[in-house]
C-alpha cells in the first residue's frame, strides 16, 4: 500500500471513529482518570489508543524502539500547546498540537515522521469535547502521514489548568548531506513568504467573542511538509526556513538578521495579507507582521533560484500563494527594515509583550 494509500485509509478510520458513540460510562474528567488504575486504562483504550492506532502505541511500553535508514539524521523537537478558546475557525488546539511540531520539523529540512502526545487535564473537562480534540489530533497527524508512537495523560485539580494543555514532541528524518542554516544566507539572497500572513492569529483573537469585531478569518493550521520537500527537491541549494508563529513573519525575520549578521529588507507592497486581517489589524491597532500563523513559512534562497524556487513551492496547495516579500543585503547588518510604497521605511523590532496571548 503507497503512502498516500495508508493516509487516506487512516483519515476514514479517524472519521469513523469520530462518529462512533463513546464507549466511556463517564461524562468528564475525574481525578481517577489520571490515577493510573483502571479508570485511567479505560480513558486511553476508549479515547487515546483507539483514535491514533497504530502497533508501536498498542505495545504500551515505557518508549518506542524507532528504526532510522542509514544515510539520514535525526531531528527532533517539542512543543507545548495553551491555546484559548480551544476551539476556532478553521482549528482546535489538536490541529495546532500536530501541526506546530510537524512544521517545526519540516522548516528543518527534515520529513516529519513519528510524534508523541501528552495531555493535561483539569478535573471535570468533558469527555465529548476530549474526543473531538484528540480526532483533531489524529485526524492532522494522519494528514502528515505521521505516526503517534507514544503519550501520556495527566489530571490535575480542578482550577488548576485552563480546560487542557497539549505537548507534542516530534521526530523527522532528512538527508545527512543537507547543509541549511542562517550561517548558509548570502547577500543578494531572496526572502520568500509561502503564502498570507496574519490569518491565525487574528482568527483565534476574534474567537475570543470580546472584540465585537464580525469578520470572517480562518486560521491557516496546517502541514506544510509537502511545501518544505518541494522547495528542497527543486532548490536544494535553500539557504534557511523557518514557520514564523509566535511573533510572525517579524520576529522570525529579525532571528534571521541576528543568527546571519545580515540586513533584511521586506517590501510592504509585496506582503500577502488577506483585507479582513487587514482591516482587523488596523482596527486593533495591530501589524499583522507581529501576528502569528500556524501554516506558513519563511525561506531563503539564491536570488536566482527564485522563479525555481516559486514554482516548487506554488505547485503545493498549502503554498500556493508563495511570494517574495524581502532581500538580503548588507546595509544593516542585525536589523530588519521595512520599506512602504510611498518611498519610506522603517524599522520593524522584535516582538515586545504579549498584544496576542494564547494563540497557540
Amino acid at each position: 500500500m503507497s503512502s498516500e494509500d495508508s493516509r487516506k485509509e487512516a483519515l476514514a478510520r479517524i472519521e469513523a471513529w469520530r462518529l462512533r458513540p463513546s464507549k466511556m460510562t463517564d461524562e468528564v474528567i475525574t481525578m481517577a482518570h489520571g490515577a493510573g488504575g483502571k479508570a485511567s486504562q479505560a480513558l486511553t483504550d476508549a479515547v487515546f489508543r483507539s483514535a491514533y492506532g497504530g502497533d508501536e502505541l498498542d505495545r504500551l511500553d515505557d518508549g518506542a524502539v524507532l528504526d532510522v535508514p542509514e544515510g539520514k539524521r535525526v531531528v527532533f523537537t517539542t512543543d507545548a500547546f495553551v491555546v484559548t478558546p480551544r476551539t476556532f475557525l478553521g482549528g482546535s488546539i489538536g490541529d495546532l498540537a500536530v501541526n506546530g511540531t510537524v512544521n517545526d520539523l519540516a522548516v528543518m529540512g527534515a520529513t516529519p515522521t513519528w510524534l508523541s502526545v501528552a495531555v493535561v487535564l483539569e478535573e471535570g473537562f468533558p469527555l465529548d469535547e476530549l474526543r473531538e480534540l484528540v480526532a483533531d489530533v489524529a485526524t492532522a497527524a494522519a494528514a502528515a502521514n505521521v505516526t503517534v508512537v507514544a503519550g501520556d495523560t495527566k489530571v490535575v485539580e480542578r482550577g488548576a489548568a485552563d480546560g487542557c494543555y497539549f505537548t507534542t514532541s516530534g521526530i523527522g528524518l532528512r538527508d545527512a548531506s543537507l547543509s541549511m542554516g542562517a550561517e548558509q544566507v548570502q547577500l543578494g539572497d531572496a526572502v520568500i513568504i509561502s503564502g498570507t500572513f496574519g490569518d491565525h492569529g487574528m482568527a483565534v483573537m476574534l474567537a475570543r467573542g470580546d472584540l465585537a469585531l464580525d469578520a470572517d478569518v480562518s486560521s491557516d493550521t496546517a502541514s506544510i511538509h509537502q511545501a518544505t520537500a518541494a522547495l528542497l527537491d527543486a532548490v536544494p541549494e535553500t539557504r534557511w526556513m523557518r514557520d514564523p508563529t509566535r511573533g510572525g513573519v517579524a520576529s522570525a525575520c529579525n532571528e534571521l538578521a541576528v543568527a546571519a549578521n545580515v540586513g533584511v529588507s521586506l517590501f510592504e507592497e509585496a506582503f500577502p495579507v488577506l483585507p479582513p486581517v487587514s482591516g482587523a489589524c488596523e482596527l486593533l491597532g495591530l501589524d499583522p507582521l507581529y501576528v502569528a500563523n500556524e501554516g506558513k513559512f519563511i525561506a531563503v534562497v539564491p536570488a536566482d533560484r527564485v522563479d525555481a524556487a516559486l514554482g516548487s513551492m506554488r505547485s503545493v496547495d498549502v503554498s500556493a500563494q508563495a511570494t517574495v516579500i524581502g532581500e538580503i543585503n548588507d546595509e544593516h547588518p542585525g536589523m530588519v527594515v521595512a520599506h512602504t510604497p510611498f518611498g519610506g521605511s522603517r524599522i520593524v523590532d522584535m516582538l515586545v509583550g504579549a498584544p496576542l496571548p494564547r494563540i497557540c
